[in-house]
């Protein structure tokens, strides 16, 4: 069971008031705040064991280095990796898409290749494809949607073919909620011959993840949507599919020797960990990782699904409001149209009244287009929310109806 109020106490941004309102905290699928023991990790990490990491041999570097290496055994265990070294490090889900694009895609895929992603993808997994396609001659080829923001299977299927060499999907959509039935997208492009990346930067927080389950050969995220910090993300691949890799970037850390004539580069994971690593944020991973199991995953995701439909039934009853993604398996996310009301104006009025919305296209222009509209405003809701924040939500939206129309 969740203990609310525990939960809140565990969260000290929750206390802050904004124009003179407590905050109300509805913009989670954009980050999640961080609870006391993240903000406690991150101020031990600088302030008793600051130090680069793998090369020292010094007492502050061996005890950085073991935190950090840590880290990526708790998410070998909250991924059920197989192993270890298939957890690479990253600046977040953006910075993972682009590592397998630019080193997957150029090594591996041809001129006339199709690779396949769906209407409801976020700009960070379209763009990247864009640009290989448009560098060795690609074809991208998007799946469908209907209405109520799910995938057309049917056509899916009917894309796949000997020339389908990739598929990369978003499990759960930034936008709408949506939850994609991700492992029968794999088993479908396995069949194929195809690869698959699974971007799962919405879905990490609200859903048990198991990529030997899933079968997939790639899988991102990040930390800060996680109630863990910003600017550190995690990118899970096949071993053997890693191997054949080449590096994405090149300086230290990544190599085993450097001579003028020859490098010669080190094993995984570390082959694509060039650099100084983002050592505080990669440590603190590890405790919002033990935060969220520490709460129980299922518990979580019960409690949201209750403020879902609540939500969910509570702007409903709003005259003008209309729902944006209705699918039948959806994590708590609620985007909404007001009749006559631009989403901007909407998140102006909420943010005055202490009601923190995202509006705008959510990085989904495309979805935004197929849907026809130029955008939403966007609650999303996370395990320290109540159903008495989305009353205020209500109240708040009426006021809106009030001013503006």
């Amino acid at each position: 069971m969740i203990d609310i109020q525990k939960i809140r106490r565990d969260f000290p941004i929750l206390d802050e008031v904004v124009n003179g309102k407590p905050l109300v905290y509805f913009d989670n699928a954009a980050t999640t705040q961080k609870p006391l023991p993240v903000l406690e990790a991150l101020a031990n990490y600088y302030g008793h064991y600051n130090a680069n990491i793998h090369r020292g041999i010094h007492f502050l570097a061996e005890k950085a280095t073991s935190a950090f290496e840590a880290s990526r055994t708790k998410i070998q265990e909250f991924l059920n990796a197989a192993r270890v070294e298939e957890i690479i490090f990253t600046y977040g889900t953006t910075d993972g898409i682009n590592l397998v694009t630019q080193s997957y895609g150029r090594t591996f895929l041809k001129e006339g290749d199709e690779i396949i992603i769906s209407t409801m993808e976020h700009h960070s997994n379209i763009v990247p494809w864009q640009m290989l396609c448009e560098e060795k001659g690609c074809v991208l080829r998007v799946i469908p949607i209907n209405d109520a923001g799910e995938l057309l299977m049917d056509e899916y299927e009917k894309m796949l073919s000997e020339k389908t060499k990739f598929v990369s999907v978003v499990h759960v959509s930034n936008a709408l909620g949506t939850i994609n039935p991700v492992k029968e997208i794999i088993q479908k492009a396995h069949a194929v011959g195809a690869k698959v990346l699974i971007d799962g930067a919405q879905a990490t927080s609200h859903i048990d993840i198991d990529v030997q389950a899933l079968d997939c050969d790639f899988y991102v995220f990040s930390l800060h949507k996680l109630y863990g910090p910003t600017g550190m993300g995690v990118l899970y691949g096949k071993r053997d599919v890693l191997n054949a890799m080449p590096p994405y970037r090149g300086g230290g850390e990544m190599i085993k020797e450097v001579t003028f004539e020859k490098t010669i580069y080190n094993d995984l994971p570390y082959k694509f960990e060039a650099g100084t690593p983002n050592i505080a944020d990669v440590v603190a991973a590890k405790t919002a990782v033990e935060y969220v199991e520490m709460l129980g995953k299922q518990n979580v995701a019960n409690y949201e699904h209750e403020l879902l439909v609540y939500g969910t039934e509570a702007l409903q009853s709003i005259e003008g409001l209309k729902i944006i993604g209705t699918a039948k398996e959806k994590v708590s996310v609620l985007s909404f149209v007001m009749e006559g009301i631009h989403p901007q104006d909407i998140g102006v009025i909420l943010d005055q009244q202490g009601i923190a919305v995202r509006t705008g296209h959510h990085c989904t222009q495309p979805l935004m287009k197929r849907l026809g509209i130029v955008g939403t405003s966007r609650a999303s809701f996370a395990v320290y929310n109540t159903k008495e924040e989305i009353d205020k939500l209500v109240v708040g939206l009426h006021r809106v109806k009030k001013m503006l129309n």
